[in-house]
């Protein structure tokens, strides 16, 4: 069985060779990005998600907050010098997305709805894997590689600092994407018996 939707997914990789030579110009690239974060489903259409868009010298000072958190981790020169050069493979992109769930939005709900007040946090778990699955696929579809990165929650308190991020978003992921300079490696799969269960 073939259609479109299920060569969209295959053909969502992660791609870590990127560069930024992409044929979209940023405008292009925003809406993208946006119209697939609000046709992303959400738990009782809360639309918690919440993402911040970084191009240009805004994306190159992420990727250096990041490093220089790193650094405080990282016991020898020998690591400080394979973060430096991972962190610029990053950097070498068009641009981050940041992805973040609004808290109070969550808060909200479980006041609202007191019986499903230990699910709502979940949801929200939900909710922003669906809206990064979606970017990524969007991206991919348009011929955008991407990767995406977890870095939260060391850089936190950095990142609501530089861009003034308002304190009732949480750090989620970040997607790092440019043009594809070299494709994905091969990938492999476990057999569909141990991930499947199938009652007729």
């Amino acid at each position: 069985m073939s259609n479109q939707f299920q060569a969209l997914i295959e053909n969502r990789r992660t791609i870590y060779a990127i560069g930024k030579n992409v044929k979209q110009s940023t405008d292009e690239l925003v809406e993208i990005i946006e119209n697939a974060i609000v046709h992303a489903p959400s738990a009782f259409n809360s639309q918690t998600s919440r993402a911040v868009l970084l191009f240009g010298s805004e994306h190159t000072a992420f990727w250096e907050i990041v490093f220089d958190k790193l650094k405080e981790f990282l016991p020898t020169d020998e690591a400080v010098a394979a973060t430096r050069g991972k962190i610029n493979s990053f950097a070498a992109g068009v641009g981050t997305v940041l992805f973040f769930e609004d808290m109070d939005v969550v808060k909200s709900l479980q006041e609202q709805f007191a019986l499903y007040a230990d699910n709502f946090p979940v949801w929200a778990e939900h909710s922003t894997g669906i809206a990064q699955f979606a970017v990524w696929t969007a991206l991919a579809e348009n011929g955008v590689g991407a990767s995406l990165q977890h870095y939260n929650p060391i850089i936190d308190d950095q990142v609501h600092a530089k861009w003034e991020i308002p304190s009732n978003w949480k750090l989620r992921a970040q997607l790092v994407f440019g043009s594809i300079e070299a494709p994905a490696g091969e990938k492999s799969f476990i057999d569909n018996a141990i991930r499947f269960k199938v009652f007729k």
